[in-house]
């Protein structure tokens, strides 16, 4: 409800002159954000952006979905080996950040 209350507001005050468009313009120009976009991100608490959306994004970043990275990585002598898939050479080396040694049995 509040969040459609700041909308309607934010809307009937752009549309009321120039110098709203104006200044809508410039945020823009400056902040990839409309006037109304500052007040969705302020109401939410999310960095919303029309022009994200209009480049066929997602309105706001924090609703994106993140790709999980499929990457395994092995240590190996003197470096660290990073493949697409698990242990391809069959070494039976312990994957990098798997450590079960500490875990209480």
């Amino acid at each position: 409800m509040r969040l459609a209350s700041v909308l309607a507001v934010s809307a009937a005050v752009a549309a009321c002159s120039n110098q709203m468009i104006a200044l809508d313009a410039g945020s823009v120009m400056t902040t990839d954000k409309t006037l109304a976009d500052h007040v969705v991100s302020w109401a939410s608490g999310k960095d919303c952006s029309s022009v994200r959306w209009e480049l066929g994004r997602t309105y706001c970043k924090e609703d994106e979905p993140r790709p999980v990275a499929h990457v395994y990585c092995y240590r190996t002598l003197g470096d660290v080996t990073c493949y697409d898939r698990p242990d391809p050479y069959g070494n039976q080396e312990q994957r990098m950040g798997e450590f079960d040694h500490n875990l209480p049995r």
